[in-house]
């Protein structure tokens, strides 16, 4: 496996303009994220974790300083460039789940190797087996208002591990379930990173985040005031 980072980031900065106010969200920040790493974000809200994860996840662009990802300047992409590193090297988990209503559990797992024009019997010997895993294998059908929310979340998590992206993003991922459910998820993810070696960012304020992070890096006011391993 490469030992190259996967995300580094120098000095960088995200400044929004509210009417005529300047909210600077992000200040100077040097972060570095290596493979198999399994990493929080830490912060009360206002804080920036969520607007790294987004620069991270090529949601948006900085206002200054330099990101690479993966060993890409991703200054140096254009929008489609950006979009296509998205697709087929970063896997995103989100608070709201974001599974396509009119779509089976199954068909929203596979749904990023379908974008990325993976055959179809191709798709099914990955997601079959991944399905499996996180105990929906008798669930493939449904669709998901037939669900749970953990087990949305976790159909969440076969379609952004499915790709083997450089690293899984995940925004708040807990913050919709219940403790067992929150719990369940978190073991999973854990037993992912340490079995099938996915690299885990996550931005989360959830104290069960945090206890099972094996680095946290606290974030206040857009800086980075602490970066502890565990």
């Amino acid at each position: 496996m490469s030992t190259q980072n996967i995300v580094e980031t120098h000095d960088l900065g995200r400044v929004y303009q509210q009417g005529t106010i300047e909210v600077h969200a992000l200040k100077g920040v040097n972060f570095e994220l290596a493979p198999l790493e399994f990493a929080a974000l830490a912060g009360p809200s206002g804080s920036g974790k969520s607007t790294l994860l987004n620069l991270i996840g090529c949601l948006d662009a900085a206002t200054s300083g330099s990101l690479t990802l993966d060993g890409r300047p991703v200054a140096k992409m254009n929008r489609t460039q950006a979009a296509l590193f998205r697709l087929r090297r970063i896997g995103f988990i989100f608070q709201a789940y974001n599974l396509v209503p009119v779509l089976s559990a199954y068909e929203n797992a596979e749904f990023t190797l379908y974008l990325q024009g993976v055959a179809k019997q191709k798709r099914r010997e990955i997601v079959e087996p991944l399905m499996q895993r996180v105990g929906l294998a008798n669930l493939m059908d449904r669709r998901p208002h037939e669900m749970s929310g953990g087990q949305q979340q976790r159909v969440a998590v076969v379609r952004a591990i499915a790709s083997k992206p450089a690293v899984v993003l995940a925004d708040e991922p807990t913050a919709n379930l219940d403790s067992e459910a929150a719990i369940q998820l978190l073991e999973l993810m854990q037993e992912l990173n340490e079995e099938q070696g996915v690299t885990f960012l996550f931005a989360s304020h959830d104290e069960r985040v945090l206890e099972v992070a094996k680095r946290v890096i606290q974030l206040r006011d857009g800086e980075i005031v602490s970066d502890e391993v565990h």
